[in-house]
């Protein structure tokens, strides 16, 4: 992660998406509305605040005043210079859910956030991915020891020019693991100076197929024989989008829709493809180009695809992972897979990693960032206790003050 850059004086103002991602972006936020989605967040009674707990009334009536954990936390972030900060912890479900925020959603408009507010989640899309990996797995449609190559739709390249680098000795545990040795395309030069930074106003609004990221991955030599050790890369979870289209035939966001966010009723998840637009409400995203502060709320996030376009709420990756982590997605067996960590020394299982806090507690989640939006959620093992914190802003100037949020209510609460 980069070190903190000064805070700019000015905050430079988002080019406006083309017309067409316009007028896509308010039919999907229209559904959204007219489906009564927002409903549910807002029946938590959950209002945003700066450094402040608001009670959350239980079945009976009577409110819980909880300790507020994750406040100080939240504004180390703030002042490490995120515009703002939120968290939401959950305990046995919904009943007792603490949403706590700090600093602003819109620096112009000085906006707070909101529980119900729409942000980008990055990385957090792959343990969506892995857990329907996993159930083709259960489903014996696949299996971990069988090579990429057997599972590509038509027409994705398998190697790279004068085969330096090639998936053919590539397995789909290596993929989920981030053992295959790929190079990760979000580090190629000329992408990166297009997708970061001082090229991201011209480039924001570009769009990428999953198979022209592949080429662009596979033209660089691996970083490492496949299997042989851990080297984390989003071309691993490119590959596995590719891998679910192929094996059901539908791309792979259908197949988490029908499989997780319909059953869990995620209903403000969406995948929005190359529409650039969050849905309403959201507030701001702002990233770094050079020493200047970026709106970077509108993109097209076809540059992550299945390796990070997600969109959701705190409230959404709470019940996903209080689903996946109490066993609603994956048969036992899948469920140990999931969570196996020998292959990389402990750094990462099969779409999820597990977190030791200073207190001695395991919590066990993930974490995402794309421009403009840093996300991470844990949890206990049976996902009865669960914090999902976010950023508007990439990445996070201290990882240790995003730990610092997790320790704040993990380990006060074993004091409790």
């Amino acid at each position: 992660m980069p070190k903190r850059s000064p805070r700019p004086a000015a905050t430079a103002a988002p080019a406006p998406p083309p017309p067409a991602a316009r007028r896509r972006a308010v039919a999907h936020s229209g559904a959204l509305l007219r489906s009564g989605g927002l409903a549910t967040l807002a029946a938590l009674a959950l209002a945003a605040c700066t450094g402040q707990i608001r009670p959350v009334p239980l079945a009976n009536g009577t409110p819980e005043r909880p300790p507020a954990t994750t406040v100080h936390a939240l504004h180390r972030l703030v002042a490490d210079g995120a515009p703002g900060a939120a968290s939401l912890i959950t305990r046995a479900g919904f009943a007792a859910a603490r949403y706590s925020t700090a600093g602003v959603a819109d620096l112009r408009s000085g906006r707070k956030m909101a529980p119900q507010d729409h942000f980008r989640a990055g990385s957090l899309t792959k343990t969506l991915v892995a857990t329907v990996v996993l159930q083709l797995v259960a489903e014996g449609r696949l299996a971990l020891h069988d090579h990429v190559t057997a599972h590509l739709p038509p027409g994705v390249p398998a190697t790279g020019h004068g085969d330096r680098s090639e998936l053919r000795r590539v397995t789909i545990r290596q993929l989920l693991d981030h053992t295959s040795g790929l190079f990760n395309y979000t580090q190629d030069p000329r992408l990166a100076k297009q997708l970061y930074g001082k090229g991201f106003g011209a480039h924001r609004y570009d769009s990428h197929t999953p198979a022209e990221l592949l080429r662009i991955a596979l033209s660089h030599p691996p970083v490492a024989a496949p299997g042989t050790g851990y080297a984390y890369s989003n071309t691993n979870y490119l590959v596995l989008g590719l891998v679910i289209e192929a094996v059901t035939g539908n791309p792979y966001a259908t197949e988490i829709r029908r499989r997780i966010l319909v059953p869990a009723r995620l209903d403000h998840t969406s995948f929005p493809g190359t529409d650039p637009v969050l849905p309403e409400p959201h507030g701001r995203a702002y990233s770094r180009a050079g020493a200047r502060r970026v709106d970077a709320t509108s993109l097209d996030p076809s540059r992550a695809g299945a390796a990070g376009e997600m969109v959701t709420t705190l409230g959404d990756l709470n019940r996903f992972f209080a689903a996946l982590l109490g066993g609603q997605f994956l048969a036992p067996r899948q469920m140990a897979q999931i969570r196996n960590e020998k292959g990389t020394g402990g750094a990462y299982g099969l779409g999820l990693y597990a977190t030791r806090l200073p207190c001695g507690v395991t919590v066990w989640g993930h974490n995402g960032d794309i421009n403009g939006s840093y996300a991470r959620t844990a949890g206990t093992a049976d996902g009865r206790h669960l914090v999902s914190y976010r950023a508007n802003t990439d990445p996070l100037p201290d990882p240790a003050h995003g730990t610092a949020v997790l320790t704040a209510e993990f380990c006060t609460s074993r004091r409790r």
